[in-house]
């Protein structure tokens, strides 16, 4: 196997790893005032009133699959950032179809009630795990159309500033492709199904306090791609590291 090769597994295993950890954590949600100890907010947007940062808490690895994102398209290009989001949304369905088994599965009844708490672990358990299909619908459908939008602005501007500018091609990529990611996983999980009392604007609302949130952690996190883009090139060589590069804008 080359370095080349072994670079892009490892790459794409990370990528995939933090996805799916991502999904599964991202059931809790959070305030994120709170958790800096900071009164909330309160803000007011489209009509909505009390807008703060309650957040999923899988907020704290979405900026890395960014990052990993920018740094497979980087080195690998289209093709390479279409096989790793493929193999992540294939994998994060298969995942929640064998979670949606093991709920359906009859628990044993003394595994079922925690005796010294009350607690009934197979509800909890099925309350956790069980997150609503339209959820799981959104957040498919927007990593998607997220990774793909990513992949075309990061090459767009890759093409007009050459190897220069990692910062811009990396952020702005990111900026683009999260705006359309925060309006459609909230539109197709809380807006589409019928009964829903989410209207347009309560959408719009949360979407830009969540949006608001990615654009500080893209921001927050250029140094980190610039750290990793340094490791990689120390690991591959400068010459072979330039040559993918270049590889990369034709795939």
């Amino acid at each position: 196997m080359s370095k080349e090769q072994l670079l892009f597994l490892v790459l794409t295993a990370f990528f995939v790893a933090n996805a799916l950890i991502a999904e599964f954590i991202g059931v809790k949600l959070f305030s994120l005032e709170g958790s800096l100890g900071l009164p909330p907010l309160e803000l007011r947007l489209f009509g909505s009133d009390a807008l703060g940062f309650n957040l999923s808490a899988g907020v704290l690895l979405w900026p890395v699959v960014f990052v990993m994102t920018d740094v497979i398209n980087e080195y690998y290009g289209r093709t390479g950032v279409r096989i790793a989001s493929y193999l992540t949304a294939g994998l994060i369905l298969y995942a929640f179809l064998m979670v949606y088994g093991a709920i359906a599965l009859q628990p044993a009844a003394f595994w079922q009630r925690d005796t010294a708490t009350g607690l009934d672990r197979q509800l909890a358990f099925g309350s956790v795990f069980g997150q609503g299909l339209w959820i799981i619908a959104g957040s498919l459908v927007a990593f998607l159309v997220g990774q793909f939008v990513d992949v075309f602005t990061f090459q767009s501007i890759k093409r007009l500033t050459g190897s220069r500018r990692i910062w811009l091609r990396a952020t702005g990529s990111t900026l683009v492709s999260q705006l359309i990611d925060s309006y459609v996983v909230l539109f197709i999980a809380f807006y589409v199904p019928a009964g829903s009392d989410w209207g347009l604007a309560r959408v719009l609302a949360v979407g830009t306090v969540n949006y608001s949130y990615k654009v500080v952690a893209a921001l927050a996190l250029t140094p980190v791609l610039y750290g990793v883009h340094a490791l990689i090139d120390r690991y591959l060589g400068t010459e072979r590291a330039e040559a993918l590069m270049h590889k990369a804008l034709l795939r």
